[in-house]
């Protein structure tokens, strides 16, 4: 990476200069303490580092610093200059020449990062319960989680995904108490769900489980009046009913481009005496003491605001009993890190599932959690409401409306820790306001240049045909061969376009460390803006073969750049719009 490259340059320069008595007072350095950015005015260059903090032991001036160690900077591929206390780099055409070879040469694998260490994680998401269709926020969770994995994997890193089934509750029953008034209905029964608010709670109104009750019915011919639903087990309502649910929101994952390793039951974790096993473990580590009839954790001395109760004074455990004990579990089947995308309102959460690790006597650094906000989803300049219980919009109902690529993009498009204003009408636009077909057009029109350039030219007046500018032999030749002295020919017009090619390395690295995934969304919004400013300017197929040739392997590199990018975030790369 370039940026990589010029802060290696000055550190290690700078620890020349102090070595050699050059930088003043200082004595020693340590690796780590500068960045490198870019000038605000790229007359300055293309890199820039700040060596102005260095002025605290060197006791001199930061353009002395500077200048002190520019002696030590000596390379044909940059030129280097100072001002103020920067020193500002301009990039050689033999480094732009490499970039482009490099893509050419890597292809599906270029911005994999080299020599990093790698870890073996589960990452666990979504975890909606199993009592209705996902709603929009589920929605962002599984795309943001869906591309975190690919980065994570496309950096190095082995991922395991998970979803939680939250199929363990009260829930569970409302939904089979729902399912039994719905298949009533369809037998004709005049009964309906309370309009009590407090009661309407018990229940899930839903439209989506008359659909449920029509199945049932239709396995379950012997059920013929309401009187035959009455003498239903509920617990033969609750199974069918979860396992509807749970068939449907497997559907719609698979869909959407979200690929779980494994779904893992709240339920099964009981039945398995895990969850009763963990409890036992912190009683004999004197973890726990009994208040009020309840038992209590002793998170406090963990880090957590108070102490918490995992075991009620009824005897039932509260949800953090079984979250301390799937979490544990994740533990012991060897993961080297855990990863967690939890809705904003689970923040409270987070300290005491730390504790609980931490008092199991595990290493709660081990445990990440993304906390991330809702989404607003605006139709014609207004805001629409969601929830199970009423007449609500769906994910499956978005993606019928904008696709999935839309959906997905405007997902990942912002920060997880950012709350976001999903704008329906301008997710369907076929223009560049849409950032999300202003990269797809960018993509497609790639291929398009790169079509044009090995077939024959159809003269619409005449109807004679003229010879392709390129063979699709020659073509394959260019890209597989390359030459990278070709690209001196256009180097010059492309250099912005070239550096923003080799940024995606750095993007990866940072992203993938720092699990961001609107990071690339942002790269390739810039690098389509970036591709459409140089075509806009520049004649690819042109006369001048050799032209012709170095912007064509330029297009070719863009092309892949973008797959590798799109391919992460699991948005399709059109090849015709």
């Amino acid at each position: 990476m370039l940026k990589d490259f010029f802060l290696n340059e000055v550190e290690n320069a700078i620890l020349k200069a102090v070595k050699d008595n050059k930088l003043g007072q200082a004595s020693e350095y340590t690796k780590g303490s500068l960045i490198i950015e870019k000038p605000k005015n790229p007359d300055f260059g293309d890199f820039a580092v700040n060596v102005s903090s260095l002025a605290r032991t060197a006791k001199i001036a930061p353009p002395m610093i500077a200048n002190a160690i520019t002696e030590y900077l000596n390379s044909d591929k940059y030129t280097v200059s100072v001002a103020g206390g920067f020193i500002n780099f301009k990039v050689s055409d033999s480094l732009l020449t490499e970039a482009v070879a490099e893509i050419l040469s890597k292809k599906e694998k270029y911005g994999i990062p080299e020599d990093v260490k790698t870890e073996k994680i589960l990452l666990e998401y979504v975890s909606a319960n199993p009592t209705g269709p996902f709603h929009i926020g589920h929605g962002r969770w599984a795309a943001m989680g869906s591309a975190l994995a690919n980065l994570l994997k496309f950096y190095g890193h082995e991922v395991y995904q998970e979803f939680y089934i939250n199929d363990a509750g009260s829930q569970i029953q409302k939904l089979g108490n729902s399912l039994r008034i719905r298949i009533k209905q369809e037998l004709g029964d005049n009964i309906d769900f309370p309009t009590d608010e407090v009661e309407r709670k018990n229940y899930y109104p839903g439209d989506y489980l008359i659909p449920v009750a029509k199945k049932f019915l239709g396995v379950n011919a012997e059920i013929k009046s309401p009187a035959d639903v009455d003498k239903i087990e509920l617990q033969t309502l609750c199974d069918f009913a979860k396992f509807e649910m749970e068939a449907c929101q497997k559907a719609l994952l698979e869909d959407f481009r979200v690929h779980f390793d494994n779904f893992y039951s709240e339920l099964d974790l009981h039945k398995s005496g895990k969850v009763e096993a963990s409890y036992k473990e912190l009683m004999e580590k004197g973890m726990l003491y009994e208040k009020d009839g309840a038992m209590w954790f002793k998170s406090s001395e963990f880090g957590d605001d108070q102490d918490r109760v995992i075991k009620k004074a009824d005897g039932s455990n509260t949800y953090l009993t079984a979250d301390i004990a799937y979490h544990a579990d994740k533990l012991r089947r060897g993961y080297d890190r855990l990863i967690n995308i939890w809705g904003a309102d689970h923040h409270g959460y987070v300290a005491r599932v730390k504790a609980s690790l931490q008092a199991l006597g595990y290493d709660p650094n081990k445990l990440e959690i993304l906390l991330g906000q809702l989404v607003n989803l605006v139709i014609n300049g207004e805001e629409v409401r969601m929830g199970k219980r009423k007449n609500m919009v769906t994910l499956d109902d978005l993606i019928e409306e904008v696709g999935v690529d839309a959906t997905r993009f405007w997902m990942e498009m912002r920060n997880i820790d950012m709350t976001l204003d999903f704008d329906i009408e301008l997710a369907k636009r076929s223009t560049d306001e849409n950032p999300v077909f202003y990269v797809q057009y960018a993509y497609a029109r790639l291929c398009s240049i790169l079509r044009n350039a090995v077939a024959e030219k159809l003269n619409p007046e005449t109807g004679e045909k003229s010879p392709a500018p390129m063979s699709e032999s020659e073509l394959k030749e260019l890209f597989s061969n390359f030459d990278k002295n070709l690209i001196l020919k256009t180097v010059e017009s492309a250099k912005s376009l070239i550096l923003k090619l080799e940024e995606f390395k750095s993007v990866i690295v940072l992203s993938a460390q720092n699990r961001t995934v609107y990071t690339i969304c942002r790269y390739v919004q810039e690098l389509a803006g970036e591709f459409h400013s140089f075509y806009n300017s520049n004649r690819v197929i042109s006369e001048d073969k050799e032209l012709m040739k170095a912007r064509l392997a330029l297009m070719e590199a863009i092309r892949i750049t973008l797959k590798n990018a799109l391919d992460i975030l699991a948005v399709s790369a059109p090849e015709r719009m």
